[in-house]
């Protein structure tokens, strides 16, 4: 008995490093090129009030939002990472270089309409990963803006106070 155990309990270890091991990473796509006459392609994104308009190219992988780095411009690691996360679904991380002007809303609208935009961007540049980003969510519009305040109260939802006496 007490050696089927040992048995058994040899396999299991024999087998677990096998089963641990991670397979490689597939390597970075690279950009395909621009057709004939084309420098760059354009994605128009939204998100609440903010709207980016980016332009994307093949090169080494600078991103320039208005005008300034990523990391100058978004100082939250979730913003800069949603920015990045259509690059990173696409497996193509420093294969483009994009240029986005973004305007209106606040930090984390601006990274959002950022991301919509170089998803569409992409998508349109290499049909063959529309799939991979959609099945991420980066090519579905966040619809959820803020709710306009109602009269005859002091917000969207709060009401004025009532007072019984």
């Amino acid at each position: 008995m007490a050696e089927e155990q040992a048995k058994v309990q040899t396999e299991t270890t024999e087998r677990a490093p096998a089963a641990r091991q991670d397979s490689p990473k597939p390597a970075a796509l690279s950009a395909p090129p621009l057709p004939e006459g084309v420098r760059y392609i354009w994605g128009t994104g939204r998100r609440k009030k903010a709207v980016a308009r980016v332009r994307i190219r093949p090169g080494s992988g600078a991103i320039l939002i208005n005008k300034r780095k990523v990391e100058e411009f978004f100082t939250e690691d979730k913003d800069r990472d949603a920015v990045s996360a259509p690059l990173a679904a696409a497996n193509m991380v420093g294969s483009w270089d994009i240029w986005a002007h973004v305007d209106g809303g606040g930090f984390t609208g601006q990274a959002g309409a950022v991301m919509l935009a170089l998803s569409r961007a992409l998508a349109r540049a290499v049909p063959q990963i529309e799939s991979a980003l959609r099945d991420q969510g980066l090519l579905t519009r966040d619809a959820r803006m803020k709710e306009r305040k109602k009269y005859g109260q002091k917000g969207a939802r709060k009401r004025f106070q009532y007072s019984k006496r």
